[in-house]
């Protein structure tokens, strides 16, 4: 049948309010969104979604159905113009259901840590939904959305763009009432276009709130973010100069501990993350935990309580050696303040790792040559620099096509024990060093 309203829909997934767009992780009672990309078309496994147990599926081509297929299941087909589109429209009204704070997080770096460690704190104290991983994008948002019940107490988006408009269309669906901004730096350049494109990409998140009464958490060291946020009548904020709350980092046995100097009774938390760079991130999550009135026993414990995973800022141990496992993804503003960061660590044998840096567009070699530039300043024991634009820089470290080949050199060194930095793009695949 051809869909006849998204409150139709929406009646229909009240009931099997399980949402899947993969047949491979479908559990029976699932709703099943036919979506499309470059290298697929989830309307040829509509039918699959059905033998699986799917409830109903919402198919935007019906001609990758055969007509015995209509029949057979016509009381479970959902045709729409466009399943994106009808997900997306979904999650709104969904969205529209609720009163809580819903919290936009959005940022060049460390917005998924800042997310993960501000619903570690709210999760403390209220019944908080959040982004799983990093589903941060135009169906992960709506995703996300759709998976927050009813009798949730906060909620918190995580919003993630290459270019500019994503965020605001993000957000028309979202419809945050709260928002953080991390910072604006040199990523996907290629899809911004430059410094200026990332700004006003992020920046949307400040203009819907700012068009909608919202309140902002304002890293207020950040110039840029200051001027950003002119007309927002609500911030609260936060930094290590300035700031409602402001805190200091030290680094003890390699790990950032945060010493609040103003805005709260805190006086010192011990994290398990590495690098005063993540000192903004820990700022962030006590400020949000204080407004919403978390008792500060609750907001230093789930602090303090939060371990990294999946390659970001970790401190693991591996063959003897201990290695900083950053390997999530990078960016010259996020491999600066890595780089920057283990310099200052100190240690008689440390070993850099890096990947190359994806989406620079143009700015490419140029940003892959101050990298080096920077890496120059410091004394290192050895330099890895593995895959990327790379290969076209001028340098004299090591150099390597594939992880496995620099892996491959690592294990032929008979390294004695060592401090090591692996950072690099997700595609580079920088932890399978130490795989």
């Amino acid at each position: 049948m051809i869909l006849p309203s998204i409150e139709y829909l929406y009646e229909i997934y009240k009931k099997h309010p399980q949402i899947q767009t993969d047949t491979r992780k479908l559990i029976q009672g699932d709703l099943y969104f036919a979506l499309k990309g470059p290298h697929f078309n989830g309307n040829s496994f509509a039918i699959t979604a059905l033998q699986k147990g799917a409830a109903f599926v919402i198919i935007d081509e019906p001609s990758c159905l055969a007509e015995t297929d209509f029949q057979n299941y016509a009381n479970q087909i959902i045709e729409v113009k466009d399943s994106l589109v009808c997900l997306q429209s979904l999650a709104h009204h969904h969205r529209k259901q609720f009163t809580i704070p819903f919290i936009g997080i959005t940022g060049s770096n460390g917005k998924t840590t800042t997310k993960e460690l501000i619903a570690a704190v709210l999760s403390s104290h209220f019944k908080t939904y959040t982004t799983k991983g990093n589903l941060n994008n135009h169906i992960g948002v709506p995703l996300t959305i759709l998976s927050i019940p009813l009798q949730a107490q906060m909620a918190v988006i995580e919003m993630g763009a290459n270019h500019v408009n994503e965020i605001e269309s993000y957000c028309a669906y979202a419809m945050p009432n709260f928002g953080l901004i991390t910072n604006c730096g040199k990523a996907h350049l290629e899809g911004f276009g430059s410094e200026a494109g990332v700004k006003k990409g992020k920046g949307e998140l400040y203009d819907f709130l700012r068009g909608n009464n919202g309140t902002v958490f304002l890293m207020q060291d950040y110039d840029y973010l200051v001027e950003m946020s002119k007309g927002i009548q609500s911030v609260i904020s936060y930094g290590q100069q300035q700031g409602d709350l402001k805190g200091k980092a030290h680094i003890d046995n390699d790990l950032l501990q945060v010493e609040i100097i103003a805005g709260s009774n805190l006086k010192f938390i011990h994290t398990q993350l590495v690098g005063d760079y993540n000192l903004p991130n820990v700022l962030a999550a006590i400020c949000i935990g204080q407004y919403f009135k978390v008792p500060d026993e609750k907001i230093k414990t789930a602090i303090e309580q939060y371990m990294p995973t999946n390659s970001r800022s970790q401190l693991i141990q591996w063959n003897g050696h201990n290695v900083i496992l950053d390997a999530y993804n990078a960016n010259p503003s996020s491999m600066k303040v890595a780089i920057d960061n283990f310099a200052n660590i100190q240690h008689s044998n440390k070993i850099v790792c890096l990947g190359g840096m994806k989406e620079l567009g143009k700015d490419s070699n140029k940003e892959h040559q101050l990298l080096i530039a920077n890496l120059e300043k410091y004394d290192w024991n050895k330099v890895l620099l593995v895959g990327g634009d790379f290969k076209k820089c001028t340098h004299s470290y090591c150099y390597f096509e594939t992880v496995e080949e620099a892996k491959k050199w690592m294990v032929n060194q008979q390294l004695r024990p060592s401090f090591i930095l692996i950072k690099g793009s997700r595609s580079i695949q920088m932890e399978l060093l130490i795989a």
